[in-house]
């Protein structure tokens, strides 16, 4: 008989599922704490209290669960931009100026607020293909979110003759500079400070004219200009 006509009792399959949440839960302290060199089989193991046969029995091996943990923290991520804009209630009759900086401090704020594991999974994804990939897909999702908000905003946006491709940049120019801090910290390219909080103001300012102020005469003949 299949196993399906005798399905797992319950309490069983319950047992399981809390198991294989401890062995996920461990792995990302284990990252925050130490970073990907802390990350060993064993070390999860002992951390979540289990045997080192039952993380592999469920994973296989490190890298399926180095990429299950990485898994399991970009859902809670990509919920996070998806659950902002909801919080809100932004709509249609929303300014736009404000349905813009809402955007980019949802946008900023979820990944401040995961910003150990961001620049692990970031700096793993250098050599690791299959961590890269799976980041991108979430990052695509964050843009993904970022342009349904925006797009609330769009009546006021017809100026840019492809509003979907000014919001698609306007997201690129949030995601990188938060990213860029997060892996590299404030005084990489500058010794001014620039504390998060005001990073986040002058990304809200930068994004808000770059979507909101009709180009000039002068800048749209430089555009025609460059075109031909």
């Amino acid at each position: 008989m299949s196993s399906d006509t005798f399905p797992r009792p319950v309490a069983r399959q319950a047992r399981s599922r809390e198991t294989q949440n401890r062995i996920l839960d461990a792995g990302i302290r284990l990252l925050e704490e130490g970073g990907p060199e802390a990350l060993t089989v064993a070390a999860v193991a002992e951390a979540a209290g289990v045997s080192v046969g039952s993380v592999y029995r469920r994973f296989g091996d490190k890298e399926r669960l180095l990429l299950a943990i990485q898994s399991r923290f970009t859902g809670d991520l990509a919920a996070e931009f998806i659950r902002h804009p909801a919080d809100l209630n932004l709509a249609a009759t929303t300014p736009p100026a404000a349905v813009i900086a809402e955007a980019v401090r949802g946008t900023a704020e979820s990944l401040h607020f995961h910003a150990t594991l961001m620049r692990v999974f970031i700096l793993l994804g250098t050599h690791n293909q299959a961590v890269f990939a799976h980041g991108s897909a979430v990052s695509t999702q964050g843009g993904r979110a970022f342009r349904d908000t925006v797009m609330l905003a769009a009546p006021a946006l017809r100026h840019h003759t492809d509003i979907e491709a000014a919001i698609d940049f306007a997201y690129r120019m949030v995601y990188a500079t938060c990213a860029h801090r997060l892996v590299h910290g404030e005084h990489l390219e500058s010794q001014r400070p620039l504390p998060w909080p005001d990073l986040v103001d002058q990304l809200r300012r930068a994004v808000t004219a770059y979507l909101l102020d009709a180009p000039t005469a002068a800048s749209a003949n430089d555009h025609q200009k460059v075109d031909h």
